[in-house]
């Protein structure tokens, strides 16, 4: 009975058993299938977002060099083809997905034929067609069309030239969209002339303005496009070609449609790939396992590009479940096996477990005796077990690389490392263990400290170095490196333990740190903390080798107007450009440092047999001069050079720096745009400036300032007509002071400001008062300074100055000189034409010494030119001053504007200016700048004899 009763206990275990096992097999293939799924699932959503994320990024790059086309037309204005090609050509390489880029021109009706017939002879056979069924055929009359006027590549695109578009509503429609947006726009999938009729493509299109009206309003924008640049996508290949440049087409089980439009239709769809099936199905899944399994099919996405809707769809097709499930199918036949298993042998267990439990209670006793005994001799060495258990566990979970070497001559091989190491340097411990730890040297590491770690080991010491290593992917490694001995039980060295910290964050910070203190953040020029120390060092050099040094103070000319008129985002760009060319001016070991604000400073040193000549000067002063292009605006700079030689004009740096300064300020004085090297003439120079400068600043508050008047004469009645005022200072010690010598001063400082307004209100209030006195036709003119025609409030400032004074408009002439015009032409324009709303007269200065451009000049609402004195000077015995000045007053006489000469002196002169038919002339042969009572008298003179 017995016997039967221990038989159905092993019966009812082993079934116990296996059910646990079977339900803990199902539980955990469940959960592992379920991270299997899901990883499937997340390598095809990564997959399908590579894919979608390329593309998008293809077109916007298509998007982004359209823009630059754009930009280079309106720059251009309107470019040849050999300047289209050029500049079309590199960008086709960059981005081969492109088919071509072009630009399409609004041609009117009833100027066709002229339009055929100038392209014609550019290109043979040139004319506008249409595509009617595959063909292409004459365009029909229209009131406008759109042709395409250029493409590029011209090979394989002929078929495009000439080809109208106005009558294609998706292309119109693009069109009107980039108009109205601003921006490049997109047409719907159409059919190419250059392609075959079941290959369809893209047009983005971005209008071009006449005049550079692209700010204007929509009506504006609209009345000044001439056309539009185009970037012309054949879809198929596009989309063909940025997967291939990608290297995303060799994965063919990935399935792809592409369709362009609001809708994902047939009539939509521009590209198709089917997916492959690359793995079999296998005997799992004809048994029905892969209906367990989540497995991806499709994914939709969709994104804007140039205001057309792209919808991407990728698949896969069905993957075997053995393939991707391989784990969790293991894991099933594993455990059902190993539960039949456990079950069979838990019931042989339990047969046998009668039979040795009285064995056990045999023996029991017998191990009772032994047991006390080890029982101590087992804690103990459990315990050692514990603490070793321990150590290696803080080792493994150390944030800082462990290593065991080898005490072992000269390799020293690694042992163990721990898994910081691999985090820390990227080498796992397979490719660590076995050899030396140079192996982490990279060809510029430093050798010197590998060599005192080395060192160390051979004496069998401790060590503590900062090593510069390399990560496995070759970025650089900053380590604090310690080493110690480890001893065994008689005291002999058998290895060596170290600890690698990373301290590469750290160093980085370090550095920029370093970089900060010593550069300048705007340029990245070293600061003027820097200068000291590499000037300090040049000198140094320069002694011992008994060779020359060039110290070049660099300011750039008239920087404040950048800054006034475009902004101080535009200011520290220029900078920025500026500081590229002058490193790139110089050579090597040169050195440029940014002082601060529009101020530089070079150390040019003379290097063994290569001497130091003005050449260098000049290819700085080009530098600077290139044009640069700002916001839209083309600014051409100049600059300012002043040039102090070691040891002849100083022995420090600090002395070299001011005496460049002082000759940089001469330079400035004598016209700007030019180089002056340091004489001690100048010293004395800027002594005299800063006494003058400090006497100006109280020059206004106690009445120091006068104004003198020269008379403007009329050549054909002989009257006096009107006035220029010179201001004049009467200084307590110097006596009269001539403008030449404080008048640049005050544009430097500022003060040129209250000084020229004090010089409008006096002139305009003295000008009244000589109307008011009987003299109604008499008027003067006034200089305007750069500061004042910078002024925001220039207009309404000088008209409360006429309403304050009573002074008519009219007899107000506001002089300009051309220079400050033509810096920035669109600005200068919308002042002067502010000016002339007020009704006062405005006249060109000096003209002809500065760079008007004659398409300028007729925008410039002038009523007088103003013939400098240097051409005037020597019309008499120098042809061509004479040529000048007899073209400037046709020039004025066809623009229907008044021409003055000033510094009238000779006899001979007056008849030259007369015979060809000057209107009004100043000068000292008829009077000097007087006092006002003086001018009054010679008002009422009847007449002047000329």
């Amino acid at each position: 009975m017995q016997r039967v009763i221990n038989k159905l206990g092993a019966t009812l275990s082993a079934s116990l058993a296996l059910m646990l096992g079977v339900c803990a097999t199902v539980a955990v293939f469940v959960a592992t299938s379920r991270l299997e799924d899901d990883a499937v699932n997340l390598d095809f959503e990564r997959r399908a977002a590579l894919r979608t994320f390329t593309i998008q990024r293809g077109l916007e790059e298509a998007v982004q060099v359209l823009s630059v086309i754009n930009h280079f037309y309106r720059t251009v204005g309107d470019p040849t083809r050999e300047q289209f090609r050029e500049f079309t050509t590199p960008l086709l390489e960059r981005y081969p997905y492109v088919r071509a880029f072009g630009f399409q021109r609004f041609v009117a009706g009833q100027d066709r034929a002229v339009f055929e017939a100038l392209r014609q002879g550019q290109v043979p056979g040139f004319g506008i067609t249409v595509l009617l069924d595959d063909k292409l055929v004459p365009a029909p009359e229209r009131s406008y069309y759109l042709a395409v006027d250029y493409i590029e590549p011209v090979r394989g695109n002929e078929a495009a030239l000439g080809l109208d578009q106005s009558g294609n509503p998706s292309v119109m429609q693009a069109l009107n969209s980039a108009l109205q947006s601003g921006r490049p726009a997109s047409s719907l999938p159409l059919r190419l002339a250059q392609s075959p009729a079941d290959q369809r493509g893209l047009l983005l299109m971005q209008p071009v303005y006449r005049g550079g009206q692209a700010d204007a309003g929509g009506a504006g924008r609209r009345s000044a496009m001439i056309g539009a640049t185009t970037a012309v996508l054949q879809v198929t290949e596009l989309v063909d070609k940025i997967l291939s440049g990608a290297g995303l087409l060799e994965d063919r089980e990935i399935g792809l449609r592409v369709h362009v439009g609001p809708q994902a239709d047939d009539s939509t769809l521009v590209f198709q790939r089917a997916s492959e099936q690359v793995r079999g199905h296998a005997w799992g899944d004809l048994m029905g396992l892969a209906s367990l399994f989540r497995q991806p099919s499709r994914s939709s996405t969709q994104f804007d590009v140039a205001g057309q809707t792209w919808h991407m769809e990728v698949s896969v097709p069905p993957h075997s479940v053995f393939a991707d499930h391989y784990g969790s199918l293991l894991i099933l036949i594993a455990g059902l096996l190993s539960s039949v298993l456990s079950a069979a042998y838990l019931r042989s267990i339990s047969m046998r477990s009668r039979r040795v439990q009285r064995l056990v209670e045999e023996k029991t006793a017998e191990l009772r005796h032994t047991n006390a005994l080890l029982s101590d001799d087992i804690l103990a060495r459990r315990q050692a077990e514990s603490a070793l258990l321990l150590r290696h566990q803080a080792i493994e979970a150390s944030a800082n690389a462990t290593i065991i070497l080898s005490a072992q001559e000269p390799l020293y091989a690694i042992e163990y490392v721990n898994p910081a190491f691999g985090r820390i340097t990227g080498y796992s411990a397979s490719e660590a263990v076995g050899k030396s730890i140079r192996f982490l040297e990279g060809r510029d590491s430093d050798p010197d400290g590998f060599e005192t770690v080395w060192m160390a080991m051979r004496d069998k010491r401790e060590y503590n170095v900062v090593l510069r290593n390399y990560h496995k992917d070759g970025s650089e490694l900053w380590n604090d490196f310690y080493i110690a001995p480890v001893k065994d039980e008689r005291g002999e060295v058998t290895h060596f333990v170290a600890a690698l910290y990373d301290i590469t964050s750290m160093k980085r910070y370090e550095a920029e740190l370093e970089f900060q203190a010593s550069r300048d953040t705007l340029t990245g020029l070293i600061n003027r903390h820097m200068l000291r120390h590499h000037l300090e060092q040049a000198i140094g050099n320069a002694e011992r080798q008994k060779q020359a040094l060039w110290v070049v103070f660099v300011d750039l000319d008239r920087f404040k107007f950048v800054n006034d008129t475009l902004g101080h985002k535009a200011g520290d760009t220029l900078l920025r450009t500026v500081s590229g060319r002058l490193r790139a001016a110089v050579r090597e070991a040169d050195s440029v440092a940014r002082l601060g604000g529009d101020e530089f400073i070079m150390i040019l040193p003379e290097q063994d047999e290569l001497t130091l000549d003005t050449r260098s000067l000049q290819r700085i002063m080009d530098a600077v001069a290139a044009p640069i292009t700002l916001g839209g605006h083309t600014l051409f700079m100049t600059c300012s050079i002043g040039v102090a030689c070691y040891p002849a004009d100083g022995t420090d740096g600090e002395t070299l720096i001011k005496h460049a300064d002082i000759a940089m300020y001469r330079g400035k004085q004598t016209g700007r745009n030019n180089f002056q090297f340091y004489t001690p003439a100048m010293n004395e120079q800027a002594l005299e400036r800063l006494r003058i400068e400090g006497d100006l600043r109280s020059a206004l508050e106690n009445n120091e300032f006068v104004l003198h008047y020269q008379p403007k004469v009329d050549l054909a009645s002989g009257r006096v007509v009107g006035s220029e005022a010179l201001i004049r200072w009467q200084h307590p010690l110097l006596g009269m002071v001539s403008p030449a010598r404080f008048i640049g001063l005050a544009e430097e400082t500022g003060l040129i400001l209250p000084i020229g307004a004090w010089v409008l209100r006096t002139a305009c209030a003295q000008c009244r008062q000589w109307q008011l006195d009987g003299h109604d036709g008499i008027g003067v003119s006034v200089n305007l300074s750069v500061g004042q025609f910078l002024q925001k409030d220039l207009v309404s400032s000088i008209g409360d100055v006429l309403d304050d004074t009573g002074l008519p408009p009219a007899s107000l002439e506001l002089e300009l000189t051309e220079s400050l015009m033509m810096t920035d032409v669109e600005h200068a324009i919308g002042i002067l034409n502010g000016l002339k709303e007020l009704g006062v007269r405005l006249s060109i200065d000096d003209f002809g010494t500065g760079y008007s451009s004659l398409a300028y000049l007729k925008r410039f609402p002038i009523d007088v030119l103003k013939i400098d004195k240097s051409f005037v000077r020597d019309i008499t015995s120098d042809a061509d001053d004479a040529a000048i000045t007899a073209s400037i007053i046709s020039l004025a006489r066809h623009l229907k504007l008044k021409v003055i000469a000033e510094g009238v002196e000779t006899d001979e002169q007056l008849d030259y200016l007369r015979h060809y038919g000057c209107d009004e002339i100043q000068g000292y042969l008829f009077s000097p700048p007087v006092a006002a009572d003086r001018f009054e008298q010679i008002l009422r003179q009847e007449r002047i004899s000329i």
